[in-house]
């Protein structure tokens, strides 16, 4: 690798280096190429002629790998910021909600300086309004047991006001979705739709996908009811849902009419985390509930007001490491979402699939680097690009080349393009498997009725 960011990089199935290239600019030639290696790149062994260095060859190369890895025992997604980004993208254009810092009246000093040293030491140059949370926290808990508790109060009233205005930023990148163009919107939600599905779309034999997110909004959500998937998470009840941490292996089967027996697993059935938390989860005197904010809301605040929420405010938001109460429960309930997070990728036969995340939180990053001392299991980054080098850092310090599968560009990793060329088909095809097989038992045979029938015959068996 030289000291430079590769525009596009690509390493699947049984390539030693990454595969390291850039779009043609000039393609009016009438010619098929699209796509040509970068000078003193690795040259693949599947690239014999660079003439035929185009979208095809790269659907030939990419579609059949990922299909066969969605089928792993075992299969979560990891989506980052880069997955709301890419529908807000698609819908209005611009990037939504971002992760800029805010200002404290007072210790604004001392916070940035602390929220800065904890960036660097993850790997970050700039500091987030996570990175500030964190630290406002801790100082309000120093400021009490200093006895200064007028001081702890003002800076308590400070990152209230800072919360709400994040919230409502979140809450403003969803609004953008939901009012843009009709048309650009239904293409958004149609994407994030083919794209989730393409995940959830496993047969019965195999373990539910798990889906993980660092993400506050409910992008993911409203993805998942439109497709009409049914997310398992934390959370029980109807009216004012309320996290346990006994989470029983809950699932949703059905009865085929006429059919004894066992029942059968329902089809577009996902277990769902939110890692950092959620802009709708907040900690009431009883624990921590999910708020009916709607998709889109102008402002949080309206919410808190009911019934059962009086004591509730935006300072009791669950936004990651935001945690309301004392030092007992500073971990809750981001404990028990990690301990998911944890127990789903770090077994045999697993697959990890990230989608925008750039390997920013040193937390996360810890399990994934745990899940690949398991021989068995493989990551796949996918992200739009990696503008830090933080993401090749990662795979170059890690040394599991052989685990791990790249996707890194606009060629590779567009939400439009990923779906069209890459995924697999987000349904369960078993139509498709069929016909394959029945052709590759007539491949190579003579054109006889009797051993067309016999081919016929077997894959007719089989389908029952």
């Amino acid at each position: 690798m030289t000291d430079f960011i590769p525009e596009n990089i690509l390493k699947v199935r049984d390539d030693r280096e990454p595969v390291c290239f850039e779009r043609i600019n000039d393609q009016g030639t009438g010619k098929s190429v699209e796509f040509e290696l970068y000078g003193g790149a690795f040259r693949p062994n599947w690239l014999q002629n660079d003439a035929d260095f185009n979208m095809r060859t790269l659907h030939e190369r990419i579609e059949p790998w990922l299909t066969a890895l969605f089928q792993s025992e075992h299969l979560s997604l990891l989506a980052g910021s880069g997955l709301s980004t890419a529908v807000s993208l698609i819908a209005t254009s611009k990037t939504g909600a971002g992760m800029g810092t805010v200002e404290f009246p007072k210790y604004d000093t001392e916070i940035n300086a602390a929220a800065s040293s904890s960036a660097k030491a993850a790997g970050r140059d700039d500091v987030n309004i996570e990175d500030q949370i964190r630290v406002a926290n801790e100082l309000i808990r120093g400021l009490e047991i200093l006895g200064k508790k007028e001081d702890a109060s003002t800076l308590q009233n400070e990152l209230e006001r800072d919360l709400i205005h994040f919230a409502n930023s979140v809450l403003a990148g969803e609004t953008a979705i939901a009012e843009a163009d009709q048309n650009k919107r239904e293409g958004a939600f149609n994407a994030l739709v083919t794209f989730l599905m393409s995940f959830a779309s496993r047969t019965g034999t195999r373990d539910r996908v798990n889906i993980f997110t660092t993400n506050y909004d409910r992008v993911i959500e409203i993805g998942a009811e439109l497709a009409g998937m049914h997310l398992l998470d934390r959370f029980v009840g109807s009216i004012s849902p309320i996290f346990r941490s006994s989470r029983l292996n809950l699932d949703m089967h059905y009865n085929p009419p006429g059919m004894r027996g066992e029942p059968r697993y329902l089809e577009g059935v996902a277990r769902y985390t939110k890692l950092h938390g959620s802009v709708d989860w907040v900690q009431t005197a009883d624990g921590i509930r999910r708020i009916g904010v709607p998709f889109g809301a102008k402002s949080v605040e309206p919410f808190f007001d009911v019934a059962g929420f009086s004591e509730s405010t935006a300072y009791k938001l669950m936004v990651y490491p935001n945690a309301a109460k004392d030092m007992e429960t500073a971990g809750y309930p981001y404990v028990d979402l990690f301990r998911d997070f944890a127990a789903a990728i770090c077994r045999p036969n697993s697959t990890l699939v990230t989608y925008g995340y750039s390997f920013g939180d040193d937390h996360i990053n810890r399990v994934i680097k745990d899940m690949l001392t398991i021989p068995s299991t493989h990551l796949v980054i996918i992200s739009y690009d990696d503008k830090m080098g933080r993401i090749m850092r990662t795979f170059n310090e890690w040394g599991r080349s052989a685990q791990t599968s790249l996707m890194i560009g606009p060629a590779l990793a567009d939400f439009s393009t990923l779906f069209a060329y890459y995924l697999p088909k987000p349904a369960i095809d078993k139509t498709t498997f069929r016909m394959s097989e029945l052709l590759r038992q007539r491949m190579g045979t003579n054109d006889s009725s009797n051993q067309s029938e016999k081919s016929e015959k077997k894959a007719g068996t089989e389908g029952k």
